[in-house]
């Protein structure tokens, strides 16, 4: 592998880890919006990647979670149903922020790649003088 080659893949996954954050800041900046309960929930956004074939990942797509939330009794809620409920995002907290590390260390990880092939390379260059 190239130097070149290095960072291109780490740039890939560059990329994804930085979808992947997207998705997870999107996930905990809706965990608490309310909807009726005529609506569907706020849907919680999963980052698929998938291997590329000359080497890297690339996001496969983007899968949303259950519209269907969870029922909160919240009669004072403007957007209360006559029985009193509001819908919410089915989010578990704990679990957005685990994969906000990850997701954060991917990304430090491959960036961190392209950092030390960019010395490499700039080294190669002083050699070669």
């Amino acid at each position: 592998m190239t130097i070149f080659g290095a960072i291109g893949i780490a740039s890939t996954g560059l990329t994804v880890h930085r979808k992947w954050l997207d998705a997870v800041s999107d996930n905990l900046a809706n965990i608490s919006t309310v909807r009726a309960t005529s609506e569907d929930a706020f849907q919680q956004k999963y980052v698929v990647a998938q291997a590329m074939q000359d080497g890297g990942v690339q996001v496969a797509g983007v899968l949303e979670g259950s519209a269907e939330g969870r029922l909160v009794h919240e009669p004072t809620n403007p957007l209360a149903d006559e029985q009193g409920y509001v819908r919410y995002p089915d989010i578990d907290m704990s679990s957005q922020m685990t994969q906000l590390i990850m997701a954060q260390r991917g990304y430090q990880a491959n960036a961190a790649v392209v950092d030390r092939a960019k010395e490499t390379y700039a080294a190669a260059l002083q050699i070669g003088r």
